[in-house]
């Protein structure tokens, strides 16, 4: 048993949770800073399919924050990079790739999946309200991932449902636009209290700017949500 993978998990959680992980499926929407880690997470743990859904390959930019970014993996797509990392975590893993993006017409074939959660990493604001706004109508748990850009306290990052949320941004943007939908509540959310910081790049008087990012915040994102998560996932099993 000590040669099993998951025995530290198991004697956490016990066997019938880690059944239950095993027979988890999750869908990641943005395989990023945010998540890269979530996915990492989810792995570790033992959950047993995932479906990975990024349009983008992998940049020196993504170096300092991303858990799929190396010198060596520049230009690859992240969703089979991220893949084969799952794979040589866990051999027994099933990934499904999807290498596009989540728009109005590429919802209906990347929701089409019999998924027990969702993870919204997405960063294009309407993609991410659209994504929101679909899994809220399909009553499709989901957990959204607010700014992590711009922010380096993690001890103000929290959990809690959008409509409770405060000093974040784009907390603020998404859920006036979900109250245009009629959505006012019913979206679990990790997000930073943090303060907005001036922004210092040569582009920072520029009116859609590049926010600048830490080597953890955007992890720890990821890992609060798949930490969430599979807490949900096991939480009516003693």
């Amino acid at each position: 048993m000590k040669n099993n993978r998951f025995h530290r998990l198991q004697l956490l959680v016990g066997t019938a949770a880690l059944e239950r992980l095993r027979s988890s499926f999750v869908a990641v929407f943005g395989i990023g800073g945010v998540g890269g880690y979530a996915v990492e997470a989810l792995v570790r743990a033992g959950v047993g399919k995932l479906i990975l859904v990024d349009p983008d390959n992998i940049c020196a930019t993504n170096i300092n924050r991303q858990i799929h970014a190396l010198d060596e993996t520049v230009g690859q797509a992240k969703v089979a990079v991220m893949a084969q990392r799952c794979r040589a975590i866990n051999p027994q893993v099933e990934v499904v790739t999807q290498h596009k993006a989540y728009r109005v017409d590429t919802s209906d074939e990347l929701l089409a999946f019999p998924c027990d959660y969702v993870f919204d990493c997405i960063d294009n604001i309407p993609d991410k309200l659209y994504l929101l706004q679909n899994c809220h109508g399909r009553n499709l748990p989901i957990i959204s991932s607010m700014g992590a850009a711009n922010k380096l306290d993690p001890g103000k990052i929290e959990v809690d449902d959008i409509s409770r949320t405060k000093k974040c941004r784009l907390a603020r943007k998404i859920r006036k636009e979900l109250r245009k939908q009629g959505i006012e509540q019913g979206i679990k959310v990790v997000y930073s209290t943090e303060e907005f910081r001036p922004l210092t790049g040569s582009d920072a008087g520029e009116r859609n700017p590049v926010l600048g990012s830490s080597s953890y915040l955007p992890p720890l994102f990821g890992m609060t949500m798949a930490g969430v998560v599979i807490q949900e996932l096991i939480g009516d099993i003693n």
